[in-house]
Formats: C-alpha cells, sequence, structure tokens
C-alpha cells in the first residue's frame, strides 16, 4: 500500500540516497527548518512504513581480492517470480536480485565469484532452480544518483539518470527518467525509432510508470516522469539518452 509523502519525508529520503553513512538529523532538520527530532521520527515511520527498506554499502569488489561481479539476466514465469528470486538469493555468491514485471528477462541476479569457474558454478545453481539464463556478462562499473524530484531544488528539468551499469565490453544497462520536455514525450516506441530519437542497436527493456511496470511494445507511448530502462551492447549513446532529456551521462573510470 502506497503512502503520500510530504516535502520533508521527500528531502529525508533524497538525503539518504546521497549519503546515508554520514547524513544526520540535525543536518536535515537545519535545512527544512524543523527539529531533529522531528527528522527521526519521519525516518522511523518511513521504515515502519517499508519505503526506506535498508542501508547497503557500495562495494568495489573487484578490489576485494580481484573478486569478479558478473549480471544474470534469467526468465521466469510471473506465478514463480518472487519464489525464486528469494531462492536465488540464498546461493553463496549472489548479492543483489531485481524482479521485473517483463515477460522476458524478468530476474536480473547479480553475483560475485572469485574467478570465472565461481561463477559458472552460481550460473548452475541458478539453471537447477528452474531459472532460464537469457544472458550474462561482467559487471565493469555501477553508477547510482538520488531522485532528483525528491531534492531541494524539485523536480529536474533535464532526465535524470538514476542506475547505470556497465557491463564488460562495452556492454551498458542505464535506467533514466523521461523529463517532461524531452523530445520523445507523447511518441510510441515506434515513432521514436522512425524519428531516430532511439539508435538501432538501442533496447528499451521496461518502463516504470508510478506504481506500474510495463512491458515495452511498438505502440507503447512514453510519458513524462517514466523511467525507463534501456540495454545497449556497445554502450548507450549520449544522443539516445539527449532523447530522454538527460545529457549527463557519468564518465566510466579509468
Amino acid at each position: 500500500m502506497s503512502r503520500r509523502l510530504d516535502e520533508i519525508d521527500k528531502r529525508i529520503i533524497h538525503a539518504l540516497q546521497q549519503d546515508a553513512r554520514n547524513i544526520s538529523a540535525p543536518m536535515v532538520a537545519e535545512e527544512m527548518d524543523v527539529s531533529p527530532g522531528t527528522i527521526r521520527n519521519r525516518i522511523d515511520q518511513l521504515e515502519d512504513a517499508g519505503i526506506i527498506k535498508g542501508y547497503h554499502a557500495d562495494i568495489d569488489y573487484e578490489r576485494c581480492e580481484s573478486r569478479m561481479t558478473n549480471l544474470f539476466v534469467c526468465n521466469t514465469s510471473a506465478s514463480e517470480r518472487e519464489n525464486l528470486a528469494r531462492k536465488a538469493l540464498t546461493i553463496p555468491g549472489v548479492v543483489n536480485v531485481r524482479e521485473l514485471r517483463t515477460g522476458r528477462g524478468n530476474l536480473q541476479i547479480k553475483a560475485v565469484g572469485e574467478d570465472m569457474s565461481d561463477l559458472t558454478r552460481i550460473a548452475h545453481q541458478l539453471s537447477k532452480l528452474g531459472l532460464e539464463i537469457e544472458d550474462e556478462d561482467l559487471i565493469q562499473e555501477e553508477y547510482f544518483t538520488p531522485y532528483e524530484p525528491f531534492g531541494p531544488d524539485g523536480a529536474s528539468k533535464q532526465g535524470a539518470m538514476t542506475d547505470m551499469v556497465s557491463l564488460s565490453g562495452g556492454a551498458e544497462v542505464v535506467d533514466v527518467t523521461v523529463s517532461k520536455d524531452a523530445p520523445i514525450v507523447n511518441m510510441t516506441l515506434r515513432e521514436a525509432n522512425e524519428q531516430s530519437l532511439l539508435d538501432s542497436e538501442v533496447l528499451v527493456i521496461a518502463i516504470e510508470r508510478e506504481d506500474e511496470m510495463i512491458t515495452p511494445k511498438g505502440d507503447t507511448v512514453i510519458r513524462a516522469g517514466d523511467l525507463i530502462s534501456v540495454f545497449a551492447r556497445d554502450g548507450v549513446p549520449e544522443s539516445t539518452l539527449g532523447s530522454f532529456g538527460n545529457t549527463n551521462k557519468p564518465m566510466t573510470p579509468s
């Protein structure tokens, strides 16, 4: 069940997304002109409501004895999706499972292995659960940013990139929020392709609109505020991000 958020709730979430480790209740309270006790109470309420689900460290596993991080894109039936997602988390080495509402590729599983044989072991265990592995690749880098509409300046005028996963070989999965003045707004995916707003090598794999997950099709209309997940084998072009209203693609670390 969703909960209506006021400005204090939104600013708390934005601040925690920026740096949950170093942000404090007095710091947020000073910005909002409320008491630290109010901020602490709101955080407790957001946790009780299941909106803030946890606080997680961002780990560079490559620096941990050169471990390898792999993304498995798996298929399963909608009826088994949640059950298998929870079972996948019990496999040693699996650190994250993303459950999508799309027809194919509806489970994205991130796993860490000591070497390729360890990742192969994880792949075999996923298969034993009944998951069909459609694709897999090594993750090179991940990028995160707070949800801009919850920030101090309100909704961003540009589309905001909320997540980016770089895979080995140059492939990328990017999540981007569509801005209200983006060129692609109110177009179908077919029209966007016909007008070359989407690169021919770019695949829209999921669209999240409010509480609904939409399976992308040719006649799917893009709306302002949609969270779009796009995949490209050779990296998502700047021109494609510009079509969603985003012009600030982060640089891949050297």
